[in-house]
């Protein structure tokens, strides 16, 4: 059998471009840190690489849903308690001035604080969030939900839209509170003894008008209404507390989801460095030696023979 010079160095150039080859993509994988380091490296694993991505990727998506939900909770809860206080000091105002030690004048002082309140109650009503968006407005987040109208009354100018966010694979939270389920309307006992709604608003607004003219029944009426508002308020407050606890235990579910993701990601992706080392150093030789037999077979000929 004969072996052809040209053979030899075919065969001898293939083997030191393959060695040369594994030897980059060797010291390319230390470099980046990672076993593949495109699709054509593993098919199989890259694909599970990407699979694991994407799940993270999710997992991130709903995370930034939580801190937007948290956000505005926050925000709704600052609202409300300061709802709930400001009706607490209407009612003490209103106890006050229904006082037989209080006359009329006194009365009327009493209700320039009311009005205030007031005022307080409907800047309240109109928080926004940290994005700009009205609270309680359901969808129409760049309309005030309250707002005075000709009349001088004070109405509602959302809608009834309730927002639910995706904060897990199979798990949604409310994304806001409108305004007629917050400022809820208060049950009025006719003197005919019927009972009809009164707005939140129109409430507080009679309970005023009531001391200004210094009527004991009427302030009554409106002391008992005032009870039901807060009572109103203090349940949104208590889903406002009950949503901020899911918020938090979808986070904490949320973290551990993300690092036993990231733990199976680095098993799959990442290198290890010492066996990597190793594999690269014995390239290295096997290149060398390559590149030593090339020289030696590069000066083999029939007249090297001869002498």
């Amino acid at each position: 059998m004969k072996i052809s010079t040209g053979y030899l160095y075919d065969r001898a150039v293939s083997q030191l471009t393959t060695g040369q080859t594994d030897l980059a993509k060797s010291q390319a994988q230390l470099s980046a840190g990672k076993k593949v380091l495109t699709p054509s490296d593993a098919p199989d694993e890259a694909t599970a690489i990407q699979r694991i991505k994407s799940v993270i990727a999710r997992q991130e998506s709903f995370e930034k849903a939580i801190d937007a939900a948290d956000n505005r909770l926050k925000a709704e809860e600052i609202a409300l308690d300061g709802v709930s206080n400001v009706l607490i000091r209407l009612k003490e105002l209103a106890i006050q001035a229904s006082n037989d030690t209080y006359g009329p004048n006194d009365r009327e002082a009493i209700a320039l604080e009311m009005q205030g309140l007031q005022e307080d109650l409907l800047s309240f009503a109109n928080t926004r969030d940290v994005n700009g968006a009205y609270l309680f407005s359901g969808a129409r987040v760049q309309t005030p939900a309250f707002a005075k109208d000709a009349q001088g009354e004070v109405v509602y100018q959302g809608d009834e839209s309730v927002n639910l966010l995706d904060v897990g694979d199979q798990r949604q939270i409310r994304g806001n509170r409108t305004g007629t389920q917050v400022f809820e309307r208060a049950v009025r006992v006719q003197q005919d003894g019927t009972q009809k709604g009164v707005s939140f608003f129109q409430s507080v607004q009679d309970l005023v008008d009531a001391v200004k003219a210094s009527d004991r029944n009427l302030m009554t009426r409106g002391i008992a209404e005032l009870d039901s508002l807060g009572q109103g308020v203090a349940l949104s407050l208590a889903q406002v507390g009950a949503d901020m606890n899911v918020v938090d235990g979808q986070r904490a579910v949320l973290d551990e989801t993300k690092l036993q993701l990231k733990t199976v990601l680095s098993k799959a992706e990442d290198l290890d460095y010492t066996e990597a080392v190793t594999k690269m150093q014995k390239q290295m030789l096997a290149l060398e030696a390559s590149q030593a037999s090339f020289a030696q077979i590069s000066r083999l000929s029939l007249f090297e023979y001869i002498r």
